[in-house]
């Protein structure tokens, strides 16, 4: 028999041959091992391009030049696997960045509570991002566009990139309390007559926080991004109005005022130019379903706008005290480059009470007191709080160019110690900040829609799913096998 019909010599080319196979298919698997580890060849080929940061995000974090620590605060296993991809994907994008990289991190503040009280983190969810002594709290619900209760969309992206815009930044945005008229301050911690927590909610949100008292050795300083008045005592002097006002018009400057009832603030001519109008009246309200037991209004009516988005979103009730109505002027608003928009409304049947210092029981008078009017936008319901701003065409161009913004709160104690941190006030107040100082404005990233496959089955056919699991599957390989043994017998 010749050599090469040996059997002994088939035998040993076959061995050869499926050793030469393994020895392939190993350095395949290494070279590509290799390749993937040392190369950024990465395809994202899902619809939405779920994985993947936009070119917006990916041109900002080019230029980062400090480095953002990303907490998030439960363990990465709890975490959604939208915020891990993304979060994923951040750190991914800065690896080759020595001076900006992005670490990611994940901290159950249950198991690790040390660590959690050393960077006040006492909610589980949230994302912190820390650069130098800067940081930023995004709640898990801003991260997700919600609808009927339901998450509709993942918009992590424009937040995250945002808030790292934020606390790279050299500089922090500065917000003054004004003093000098009785206000609620920052640093009381009094609970009804403070504002320590609020100040603290926004020291964590990379504000800088500060009080002011307006006066001709005090102006207005230029690094003001926002003033803040909580419940004036007494009127502020026609040279602080006029102080305002140019810090508004030629400033583009940025106020809030929570305005009690019962008290005058002598901001009426300022409030005006703004299309705004404050009553002096108290809200009264005599349905059960309206008020709490010791007297607060319960509001649950908002316009869209992104001061109320999240109380919307979640549908939040917002609970407040003694309020007055605020409303838009029709009249000033049209014409004037102004968009006044009232923000929360009473129920219908509220009515503003002007004679409330006769402290007699609130009742209605056709004659004085204030009902929704015909012919308006909310015909049916009095609004408690309006926010304006002024947008306005320069030199005929077709663009334009903003201007400044004000809100104005019928109510004094909103965001007091005792307050603040009830159900929808936070979200009021951030939403508020957010949006004068605007931190509203949003990236150009889509939010991406969140994919969800549910099977329905009924009991029986979960369990001819579960029979056609366990046999009919093995059944049909064993079938396959015996055909293919009776094949090669023939």
């Amino acid at each position: 028999m010749a050599a090469f019909e040996s059997f002994r010599r088939a035998r040993w080319v076959r061995t050869t041959n499926l050793v030469l196979q393994a020895v392939l298919f190993v350095t395949l698997f290494g070279g590509l091992n290799y390749l993937a580890g040392n190369h950024a060849w990465r395809f994202d080929l899902t619809r939405y391009r779920r994985y993947s940061l936009s070119p917006e995000t990916l041109a900002y974090l080019k230029e980062l030049r400090s480095p953002v620590r990303i907490i998030v605060t439960v363990a990465e296993d709890s975490a959604s696997p939208e915020i891990r991809g993304l979060l994923r994907e951040y750190a991914y994008a800065t690896e080759g960045n020595p001076d900006g990289r992005i670490s990611v991190e994940y901290l159950d503040i249950y198991q690790r509570r040390r660590e959690a009280e050393q960077l006040g983190l006492d909610r589980a969810g949230d994302v912190l991002l820390i650069c130098g002594e800067n940081r930023s709290e995004l709640a898990e619900d801003e991260l997700y566009t919600v609808e009927n209760h339901e998450r509709r969309a993942f918009q992590g992206e424009q937040a995250v990139t945002g808030a790292i815009l934020t606390v790279s930044s050299p500089e922090r945005k500065k917000i003054y309390f004004l003093t000098g008229h009785g206000e609620l301050r920052p640093d009381d911690v009094d609970a009804t007559r403070g504002l320590s927590t609020a100040r603290a909610q926004l020291r964590q949100r990379n504000f800088d926080v500060d009080i002011l008292g307006i006066s001709p050795v005090h102006p207005i300083p230029q690094d003001a991004s926002l003033l803040i008045a909580v419940a004036p005592q007494s009127p502020y002097t026609p040279f602080e109005q006029e102080a305002l006002r140019q810090y508004l018009a030629a400033s583009a400057g940025r106020l809030i005022l929570f305005l009690a009832p019962g008290y005058p603030h002598g901001l009426n001519d300022l409030l005006l130019d703004w299309g705004v109008i404050v009553d002096d009246d108290i809200v009264c309200d005599p349905g059960t379903d309206n008020q709490t037991d010791d007297g607060d209004l319960i509001l649950g009516d908002f316009t869209p706008h992104p001061i109320t988005q999240a109380l919307i979103n979640y549908r939040i009730l917002l609970r407040v005290g003694a309020a007055r109505t605020v409303r838009p002027d029709p009249g000033r608003a049209a014409g004037y480059g102004l968009a006044a928009v009232p923000l929360v409304f009473c129920s219908p049947s509220a009515w503003g009470e002007v004679s409330y210092r006769s402290r007699g029981v609130p009742s209605f008078d056709p004659a004085v007191d204030i009902r929704p009017r015909a012919g308006t936008d909310f015909p049916a319901r009095l609004p408690v709080a309006v926010a304006s701003e002024r947008v306005a065409t320069r030199d005929n161009l077709p663009f334009s160019v903003r201007g400044g913004r004000i809100v104005v709160f019928g109510t004094g104690d909103l965001i007091d110690n005792s307050r603040v941190e009830s159900a929808g006030v936070l979200n009021m107040l951030l939403g508020a900040v957010n949006w004068t100082v605007d931190r509203d404005t949003e990236l150009n990233i889509p939010a991406r829609p969140i994919e969800r496959f549910q099977l329905s089955l009924g009991a029986g056919e979960l369990h001819k799913l579960r029979y056609t699991l366990l046999f009919a599957l093995p059944g049909a390989a064993a079938l396959l096998g015996i055909a293919v043994y009776w094949t090669r017998r023939t």
